[in-house]
């Protein structure tokens, strides 16, 4: 259960959270997770940038104020690689 003690059950909220990350056209986000941990929420898996996880906690945030979330979400190196790999 959330801290807050009068809001949905935490499966509920987890699953809110999921189906606007993926539905939201400005987000579209269908690779993170939401878990629920002993104080809040975890958000993680890999994005593009760091703009995008800031849009996502902001949008999470706004839309979730009474739920503590944390962010375990990655960037992934979109660029190519600046050295050449060395294989033994």
């Amino acid at each position: 259960m959330t801290e807050q003690g009068t809001g949905p059950p935490d499966e509920y909220v987890e699953a809110e959270i999921h189906r606007m990350l993926v539905e939201d056209p400005d987000v579209a986000e269908q690779g993170i997770t939401v878990a629920h941990r002993e104080r809040g929420l975890v958000l993680s898996g890999e994005v593009e940038s760091p703009h995008r996880r800031e849009e996502i906690l902001r949008r999470v945030s706004e839309r979730f104020p009474d739920v503590p979330v944390t962010s375990d979400i990655g960037v992934i190196r979109t660029q190519a690689p600046s050295q050449v790999e060395e294989l033994p």
